[in-house]
């Protein structure tokens, strides 16, 4: 058994291995005993969880310490996680990733006793945005450390460009140093014969999933972005809530649409569900919160209200541009293109909601009002600590910000 999956697992780690590292990698994760990766199809989880295995393997693919599986794959049909643990510590295995935990049936149950038994053994499952970690009886919030992981950044997409190196930086450098901190990256972009501008306009529609380098083809970039999105759908919720049903499903479809042609907006919710044609409020509400567990929308409080639930939310946008782009096929408000990547660059490691004036009060500190080149300060000109974020300028000047810098924050 252990032979064929060993064979199997060196194969997948040559296959997925990637000589650039994400932000995620760099901060140097998984040193608990067991951890749960999380985020969408496609943004790298995989190839994250093999760096992983290689940096305790002395980067040998064949070394005995490490041990890759795809909890789907037909070879461990008839096997259990726990047997195949079992067999990998008694030879010396000390490192086992876990890819597409959700596909497997008593996956929770499954941890939990390899992660009693087997103490020296140090494990990384991998699963949907929509894996709930505390679904079910069996407890793993006081033995598994969750992770989220979300797309490229900006900064990371220009990273795999040019193959340049460019430095994070927090938001509060950004908000007081922004005028040194643009000049500085534009020197480097520039030196590689590019411009900042057309770059962030190819980053918005096809930058945010590191797939695209191995296509290198737009077109089939945004087709294999809208698979992903009804794979997310059938497979991934449906593996993880077993009750959906193939209406649920098709409705579920219907919904994405829905909210790509419409962000961002105010839900009115007895409207939608005629529009619909859903049975009642309480089940439209259960299905955005399908979508929001799946990484697939977000939804945003007003103003400092911490419960950024549907069932509270001020607006509710698309994950990220990349999405609106595939789904709308350049039909997309402009406006709400700069408001969904902003939204999305920060919510990573900041506070959003939105704000009384202006269009995002961050961290319950800062007002922030995106828009174009000649947005003015009439919006939030009476608030303290208020900022306009331009869209297409290369360079900002006091409180005004280019957009594209948000794009630096991870």
């Amino acid at each position: 058994m252990l032979e064929d999956l060993t064979k199997l697992s060196q194969e997948f780690i040559r296959l997925k291995d990637s000589s650039y590292r994400r932000y995620f990698i760099q901060l140097k994760p998984f040193r608990h005993r067991l951890s749960l990766l999380l985020g969408q199809r496609g943004i790298g989880k995989t190839t994250t969880i093999v760096q992983f295995l290689l940096d305790n393997a002395e980067q040998d693919i064949y070394s005995k310490k490490i041990l890759y599986i795809q909890a789907d794959h037909f070879l461990v049909g008839s096997l259990s996680l726990y047997e195949i643990a079992d067999e990998f510590q008694k030879m010396g295995g000390k490192y086992l990733g876990l890819d597409e935990i959700h596909k497997y049936p008593n996956w929770s149950q499954e941890l939990k006793s390899i992660y009693d038994t087997f103490p020296k053994l140090t494990v990384v499952a991998s699963g949907s945005s929509a894996l709930q970690m505390y679904k079910g009886s069996h407890d793993l919030a006081r033995r598994a450390i969750k992770y989220t992981m979300v797309g490229l950044s900006f900064r990371e997409f220009l990273e795999m460009v040019l193959d340049v190196r460019l430095p994070v930086y927090s938001l509060d450098e950004i908000l007081k140093k922004h005028e040194p901190i643009t000049s500085e990256i534009i020197e480097k972009i520039e030196m590689k014969g590019e411009k900042i501008l057309p770059l962030f306009q190819r980053y918005q529609s096809h930058g945010y999933y590191p797939y695209f380098f191995e296509l290198n083809d737009k077109e089939l970039y945004f087709i294999t972005l809208e698979q992903n999105l009804h794979s997310t759908i059938e497979g991934d919720l449906a593996a993880i809530y077993p009750h959906l049903t193939g209406a649920t499903i098709s409705k579920l479809k219907q919904l994405l649409v829905f909210i790509a042609k419409s962000v961002p907006f105010i839900p009115n919710w007895n409207s939608i569900k005629e529009i619909l044609e859903i049975g009642d409020v309480r089940t439209l509400k259960t299905y955005f919160q399908y979508l929001e567990d799946a990484a697939l929308i977000r939804s945003v409080a007003k103003g400092t209200h911490k419960l950024a639930t549907v069932a509270h939310a001020g607006k509710i946008y698309l994950d990220n541009p990349n999405q609106m782009q595939a789904l709308c096929l350049g039909d997309h408000n402009v406006g709400t293109l700069r408001e969904t990547f902003f939204l999305d660059m920060l919510s990573s490691k900041h506070q959003v909601n939105i704000a009384p004036f202006g269009d995002f009060f961050v961290d319950d500190k800062y007002v922030f009002e995106i828009g174009g080149k000649n947005k003015s300060f009439s919006q939030v000109s009476k608030e303290v600590n208020s900022f306009v974020v331009r869209d297409n300028e290369e360079r900002g000047s006091g409180a005004k910000i280019p957009l594209w810098l948000f794009g630096f924050l991870y």
